[in-house]
């Protein structure tokens, strides 16, 4: 069975896709700084490391097969808090984690950009080969990431997924992205608040997405390069308007709205290599509700990064 080796391994995504893996029976990794916590559960097969990436002297890569590389400041509001900060762990500390991948022969490397990259598009459907126009410090971390990534390409099997904007639960909970946001202000408050409304943004369900990873783990021979993962394309508004369907509450629409982002993500690439899309906005609202309702889903400052990175002075 395959050597994972996954950072960010305690994070939003990665402590699901960390149970997935253990479930399947592969040996497990993890790097992660858990300035969020650690609620990865004990496994005889994970090893985890409290270790920020950026120390990427002390990474030991031996016998790994596959480097799943999820760490990073995520976000745009989180980034500009420390753009520095953002730069070292984003990119410099990417370039590092690849080289050092190559030179210890792991086989496969899996890279989190993000779909972000884009900027704002008017094209009814983006495909990665339109061009990228970032328009925020973290928009450019990812993409120039991906610029530095592909000069390795020719020396690994490198593989850069572009997910949405993600959705549903976690153990590691995030309340500051979209379809999470909302269904728990809906909880919360009865009432939701929607800023401008008419952008539209693709979305993508949080088991999809370890789905993705766990389809390039499993296909490490699929063609290099970069696969959007996105397939819910809805307005902010229609989004709200799905979550009071299922959790009745008033949407309160501010005009005014500083977050102009808005595309259409398209993943036929993705789907023509064989994965298939399981879940939707509509299950992460219900399953979101359930976990409140049994109080499985606890707020706290960690669910929001900008706020958490604030208190631990990053």
């Amino acid at each position: 069975m395959k050597n994972i080796f996954i950072t960010g391994g305690c994070g939003y995504t990665g402590t699901v896709l960390t149970a997935n893996l253990l479930k399947l029976g592969y040996k497990v990794t993890v790097v992660d700084t858990q300035w969020f916590g650690n609620y990865l559960k004990s496994n005889k097969n994970l090893k985890i490391i409290k270790l920020d990436i950026r120390d990427h002297e002390k990474l030991i890569l031996d016998n790994v097969d596959t480097v799943i590389h999820l760490a990073s400041i995520a976000n745009d509001p989180s980034v500009e808090l420390n753009p520095k900060l953002s730069w070292e762990v984003n990119v410099l500390a990417t370039q590092k984690l690849i080289a050092k991948s190559i030179k210890n022969n792991v086989k496969q490397f899996i890279f989190a950009s993000s779909g972000s990259v884009y900027g704002v598009k008017k094209e009814k459907d983006v495909t990665e080969e339109l061009s990228l126009v970032p328009i925020s410090t973290y928009n450019k971390t990812k993409m120039i990431s991906e610029r530095v990534l592909k000069s390795y390409d020719k020396d690994i099997k490198l593989h850069c997924i572009r997910p949405a904007t993600v959705c549903g639960y976690s153990p590691r909970m995030r309340l500051d992205v979209t379809v999470n946001m909302f269904a728990f202000q809906a909880l919360k408050f009865k009432k939701m608040t929607v800023f401008g409304g008419d952008q539209i943004r693709p979305n993508i369900h949080i088991q999809d997405l370890v789905n993705t990873y766990k389809h390039f783990i499993n296909n490490p021979n699929l063609p290099n390069g970069f696969y959007n993962a996105g397939f819910e394309n809805l307005k902010i508004i229609d989004i709200a308007k799905k979550v009071a369907e299922i959790i009745p509450s008033d949407i309160d629409i501010k005009t005014e709205n500083k977050d102009v982002r808005s595309y259409r993500q398209n993943s036929n690439k993705l789907l023509s290599t064989g994965f298939i899309k399981k879940y939707s906005v509509t299950d992460a609202i219900h399953e979101i509700k359930e976990k409140y309702e049994i109080k499985k889903l606890i707020e706290s400052d960690s669910c929001y990064t900008v706020k958490w990175m604030k208190q631990l002075n990053l």
